[in-house]
């Protein structure tokens, strides 16, 4: 069974730990991140993650920088967006950009959870997709792209 690794980015450092610590119980392998370029380091360095669970309200670069940031850098990388009270409008923007889904906070655990449990399925699934396609000795390597793109571009039932 695969372990979801996940990365929190909330400046709120107290939240962060105890949903990492909450997380880990649940079998979840769990970095976190303070802030924005923070988090982008750790995206840029580890190839591992599946799914980043990302406040939208940050001082200096927000959540919706960020988001914006990974789908260029990483399209494969499902993102999760936690909103406060009075950001649903910040959370839909969100969705429109490519974030997976998006939460109110504080969420329950067990719905955080399921959550990040279906944005790294579904993140694993394209990468089964991508690699089918890319090992696929019938069509051309344009093709193989176009279609990578559309895997990419799908977004979230």
């Amino acid at each position: 069974m695969h372990t979801p690794r996940i990365l929190i980015v909330d400046d709120e450092t107290a939240f962060a730990e105890i949903t990492a610590k909450r997380l880990s119980q649940r079998g979840f392998s769990v970095l976190t991140a303070s802030g924005g370029p923070e988090a982008l380091k750790i995206v840029e360095d580890r190839s591992d993650l599946d799914v980043i669970l990302l406040d939208v309200k940050m001082p200096g670069m927000d959540g919706l920088e960020v988001l914006q940031a990974v789908t260029e850098k990483k399209p494969i990388l499902r993102v999760v967006l936690l909103t406060g009270h009075g950001t649903v409008e910040s959370a839909v923007q969100g969705i429109k950009l490519g974030a997976f889904d998006y939460l109110m906070k504080p969420a329950e655990i067990e719905v955080l959870s399921d959550k990040l449990n279906e944005a790294a399925a579904q993140k694993r699934e394209m990468e089964k997709e991508i690699m089918d396609i890319r090992i696929h000795p019938y069509i051309t390597q344009e093709e193989k792209d176009e279609q990578i793109r559309a895997v990419l571009n799908r977004r979230p039932d």
